[in-house]
């Protein structure tokens, strides 16, 4: 068996350097994968994918100065120092005056089919006194605004204001070829650079931020009082690198450096330990390479899971090397593995109950869980059963005085019994376990697990305000059986979101209708500039009279006007796809997805973005705006991927119950009425743990769940040993116990340590209840005779 088994192994190490070394496997951080695919909108998944993809390549970089010279010196500078690493980084295009004409002329061409709500609502109102007042202001007033044009293509100012319109979409402004933002007379130059290599590549991160740094220190060089505001998916992805680094060295080195020091002072070798780390090894390979086989992918939150294993996998181990130690030198390893392989067996199954539980959810992200923990258990079992007892000999370890004082401190616990004490006890730990139950409160929302730096979050939060920019995680999605609809759908929208910001609850909003009007509303729009200025005794006619001009003047020029509304009925209309191809529509092309495939077919789609969204308060004002508008939802991922915790979090909770229930029969059908004293220490742990987190204040998370569901799996796993030793009269159970509490609390206990929350939420939960599981589970223990055990700590 030890044989097959290793063949076993080498075909999972074989596919295992396949896919890492060959495949290049990356695990799957799409949180939305862990839902039903029943669920999952494959739309919506396309136009948040949209929306996040360019934002996580971009780095932008306001610099700010007191005078517009210096902050261009200091532009200047910081850009010539990027431009050197055209491989790592892509900067944005130098703006010139013909680039900027070059934006406007598929707009230009079709003006009379453009038109702000504002005009279309002067041109059925106003009389055509104002028209011909607003063309003579045109014509002779120096301030009248920017000449797109000759006054001739546009004398009512009708595609001025059109263009003026669309430049409130953004605060930023072009100026000697860069683009810049100001505030309170303080001009920011905005550096906008593209990412040529992914944001979440440690390498990049590495290249990058000394670069950024370096460019920095070059901008103060040239003007010593500039202002650097940087902002950038990867400078938040560095910073959690390099925190996960520090703690890496730190919390990691120092809990392994404990449980090595730990494992030398009872075994006093380092086989134990290398023995040890080989079954949770081979645990973890099999359970990642099996599950990639079925699933084809393994999710990030899986492995963050998986990493239990650990805990528990190690048990099997470290509860055969115990009774090593202490067994009869004259009994052989196999020997003794059959006589603890009823123990060993009942653990494994109690774990394995708890984590099938899992499985019958309906969300394929606990099943994948589930599975992954169930095969890494059991192939570290069968190594622990296969290996072990051919690798270690009953002269491979000896007992050491540390492995002695420890086995004989199990006489210091008291025995649980029916008095007064066990009542005041239990009646005492009631109140408490009630007091913190009712303060405990639940919090899901995906901003609680992430801590950015302090810099970068309050240059985050005024880059938004200085760019008035469109936040990627809150949108409206429009969807219509063709590009047509998809405008009308969002012209019927705006008209909602009007009110809004006349309100202030949003600042303005971008749309790809704002740019490309449906050509039911460009039609329109021709008609109504035709009616109310082109008539033949309209606006055109008495402005001509003003000036002295005569019929023909007028026809020129109604001509002129015409030519547009004659090409674009001749189907030349401004489509999406025709305005996509301009550079005008760089900003904007995130907003189109055009095409896609659906649950029901093909459709089309679009993304209506909210400017100014400051105020968190107004979510459901802007979610009630979508209501009962065909083919418009409204998206707000972040309260979506909370609600995917939530739903996690309550299912967790549900499934930790029924492991509860079924651990205990199992156990009932070995131990009988003694069962509960196997599974209250856990429970106990457990309540009390979630008692301190309601007194401290600490929100309930998924995180605290995942670490109750690895407090069931150890707390069992004590217990059974600590039952078997009663059975069985052998002091090795309480050495093995305390053992892997020792060395759950390094590994997972020093967790709590961390500054990233669900690490910290996890090692907190984990540090509380072990430390209580092994406190409480001898008092359990009714079988235990302190006498016998006095005895044979003597004879030994």
């Amino acid at each position: 068996m030890a044989l097959i088994w290793a063949l076993a192994v080498a075909l999972l190490l074989a596919h295992g350097g396949y896919l890492w070394l060959v495949k290049g496997v990356v695990p799957d951080t799409d949180i939305l994968a862990l839902l039903p695919v029943e669920q999952r909108d494959p739309v919506l998944q396309q136009a948040f994918t949209h929306m996040v993809d360019a934002a996580q390549q971009r780095v932008i970089v306001l610099v700010g100065a007191d005078d517009w010279e210096h902050a261009r010196a200091a532009a200047d500078a910081y850009s010539a120092v990027l431009a050197k690493h055209p491989a790592l980084l892509q900067s944005g295009v130098q703006l010139s005056a013909q680039n900027q004409q070059d934006w406007l002329a598929p707009s230009q061409q079709m003006r009379l089919s453009l038109l702000t709500p504002a005009q279309q609502t002067a041109l059925r109102t106003q009389p055509p006194q104002y028209w011909v007042d607003t063309a003579l202001q045109q014509l002779y007033s120096p301030f009248s605004g920017p000449k797109l044009s000759a006054w001739q293509d546009d004398p009512f100012g009708l595609f001025s204001g059109w263009v003026q319109a669309r430049a409130q979409e953004t605060p930023v402004r072009p100026r000697d070829g860069y683009l810049f933002v100001e505030d309170k007379g303080r001009p920011y130059i905005m550096l906008l650079m593209n990412l040529r290599q992914p944001a979440f590549s440690m390498a990049t991160q590495q290249a990058l931020l000394p670069l950024l740094e370096q460019a920095g220190k070059a901008a103060r060089q040239a003007a010593p009082a500039v202002e650097l505001i940087s902002a950038g998916v990867v400078l938040h992805a560095g910073a959690g690198s390099a925190q996960a680094s520090r703690e890496m060295s730190t919390i990691g080195i120092g809990s392994l450096l404990g449980v090595v020091l730990l494992m030398w002072l009872t075994f006093r070798s380092l086989r134990p330990i290398g023995l040890i780390v080989l079954s949770i090894g081979i645990g973890c390979l099999a359970a990642f390479s099996l599950c990639w086989m079925i699933f084809g992918q393994v999710h990030l939150l899986t492995l963050v899971f998986g990493a239990s294993l650990i805990g528990v996998a190690q048990d099997y181990g470290i509860y055969f090397l115990c009774s090593r130690v202490f067994a009869d030198q004259s009994l052989g390893s196999w020997q003794l593995l059959r006589r603890l392989l009823p123990g060993l067996a009942l653990t494994l199954a109690a774990a394995v109950i708890g984590y099938i539980g899992l499985a019958l959810t309906p969300f394929p992200g606990l099943r994948q869980m589930a599975l992954f923990s169930v095969l890494g258990l059991v192939f570290a079992w069968l190594t622990v059963i296969f290996w072990f007892p051919t690798l270690l000999t009953a002269a491979t370890l000896k007992s050491s005085p540390f492995a002695s004082w420890v086995g004989r401190t199990r006489r210091h616990w008291p025995l649980l019994r029916l008095n007064r004490a066990s009542a005041l006890i239990a009646l005492l730990f009631g109140i408490f376990a009630l007091a913190g139950m009712m303060r405990l409160t639940v919090n899901d929302d995906i901003r609680s697990l992430q801590t950015p730096p302090k810099a970068l979050l309050a240059d985050q939060i005024k880059l938004g305000k200085l760019l008035d920019a469109p936040t990627p995680v809150q949108f409206y999605l429009v969807r219509g059986a063709s590009a047509e609809q998809v405008l009308q759908r969002e012209e019927t929208l705006r008209q909602r979101l009007e009110p809004l910001i006349v309100k202030h609850v949003i600042s303005g909003y971008q749309a790809m209708s704002n740019w490309t009007p449906s050509l039911q509303a460009q039609a329109a729009n021709r008609a109504l500039v035709t009616q109310a200025l082109l008539a033949a005794d309209g606006p055109l006619k008495t402005l001509a009279v003003q000036l002295g001009e005569g019929d023909g003047w007028v026809a020129q020029m109604r001509s002129r006007a015409l030519s547009a509304a004659a090409s674009a009925n001749g189907g030349h209309d401004l489509t999406p796809a025709e305005f996509l191809k301009s550079a005008a529509s760089e900003p904007s092309r995130h907003l189109w997805l055009g095409k896609v495939e659906s649950a029901q077919g093909s459709v089309y789609a679009s993304i209506v973005a909210l400017r100014g969204l400051n105020n968190y308060g107004n979510l459901p004002t802007l979610k009630q705006a979508a209501e009962q508008l065909e083919g418009v939802s409204w998206v707000d991922k972040v309260s979506e991927i909370s609600s995917v915790l939530g739903h996690y979090r309550q299912y967790m909770g549900w499934v930790l119950l029924g492991a509860y229930a079924a651990i205990y029969l199992l156990l009932f059908a070995r131990y009988r009425s003694a069962a509960w004293r196997v599974l209250t220490p856990p429970a106990v742990a457990s309540i009390a743990t979630l008692a301190l987190l309601g007194l401290l204040a600490q929100p309930l998370q998924l995180f605290h769940v995942l670490a109750l569901m690895l407090i069931l799996g150890l707390g069992v796993d004590y217990g059974i040993f600590l039952q078997e030793q009663g059975m069985q009269r052998d002091r090795f159970a309480w050495l093995t116990v305390s053992l892997s509490a020792a060395s759950a609390l390094l590994s997972f206990g020093l967790l709590a340590l961390s500054a990233t929350p669900p690490l910290h939420a996890f090692g907190f939960t984990m540090l509380i209840g072990i430390a209580i599981v092994w406190l409480i589970a001898p008092c359990f223990n009714q079988d235990l005779q302190p006498e016998k055990e006095e005895k044979n700590a003597n004879k030994s």
